[in-house]
């Protein structure tokens, strides 16, 4: 009798635990966020064209007359949410790397942008390309970002 009861209680448990157990909501459902100075991690931007290139003329130094050209990326849907990487190069070489896109329809989501995109944008500026390691915890968003990355280097011609 004692393990009737036991059992009983075990499942009436289980049901509730399995019950009361929460999802992310679908991926492209929400508002993203943009990263960059100032900018707030919880507010809604309109995303950027994802076929965007702008090419303006740089002062190198020494007087090269370097060329400076800001690419974005295609947005990438991850699991979690869209990723869009834009990347500003002189005379070829990536002088900074911004997430336009990232997921941003919970706390976690910021949580893990905090942490996970200044360490992406630093390997991709030590490494000058796409070949990049992801960063544990954010594999989504690191996968994301090094497509949209790669993307936008190839829209460059590098």
């Amino acid at each position: 009798m004692k393990r009737a009861v036991l059992a009983i209680i075990g499942t009436v448990c289980g049901l509730v635990l399995l019950l009361s157990f929460k999802t992310h909501p679908a991926a492209g459902t929400g508002a993203v966020a943009t990263t960059g100075a100032g900018a707030d991690p919880g507010a809604a931007a309109s995303p950027a064209p994802s076929d965007s290139a702008a090419s303006t003329p740089g002062t190198g130094s020494g007087g090269s007359g370097g060329k400076t050209r800001t690419v974005t990326g295609d947005t990438v849907d991850t699991r979690w949410g869209p990723v869009q990487v834009q990347v500003t190069l002189n005379d070829g070489k990536i002088t900074k790397v911004q997430a336009v896109q990232l997921p941003s329809d919970n706390p976690r989501d910021l949580e893990i942008n905090n942490f996970a995109v200044p360490q992406l944008e630093q390997e991709a500026l030590s490494a000058q390309n796409s070949q990049i390691d992801m960063v544990s915890g954010a594999t989504y968003t690191s996968q994301g970002y090094i497509q949209s990355l790669q993307s936008a280097l190839d829209k460059a011609g590098k």
